[in-house]
């Protein structure tokens, strides 16, 4: 159970990181090397919460889920704080992405 929740932090880690790549790319300075900076720990800590998940679960599954969860949380976070579009289809294909997900869960002990 603990490698499915270092899995999903993971995931959560490569949401972060896109979002911290979508706030440097309109700013300049200090804020863009902060968000820089945050991006680099993001990537760090995404890294290991998946290195430390496949420890125990199978590397083809979890790999599959933590793109899939970085994907899935960058669509809604370019929807929600980058206003990229939010079309029938898109969402139709997230929720795809987001079923599959889940029978990946499922079909593994």
């Amino acid at each position: 159970m603990l490698s499915w929740i270092l899995l999903f932090l993971a995931g959560l880690f490569e949401v972060s990181l896109t979002f911290c790549l979508g706030k440097a790319k309109v700013t300049a300075g200090t804020e863009f090397y902060m968000w820089g900076a945050g991006f680099l720990l993001s990537t760090i800590l995404s890294m290991y919460l998946l290195a430390k998940a496949i420890q125990s679960l199978p590397i083809g599954t979890a790999y599959a889920i933590w793109t899939g969860i970085g994907a899935v949380g960058t669509v809604i976070v370019g929807i929600l704080f980058f206003k990229e579009p939010a079309t029938p289809l898109r969402l139709f294909f997230i929720s795809t992405l987001i079923a599959s997900i889940i029978g990946l869960k499922l079909a593994t002990n």
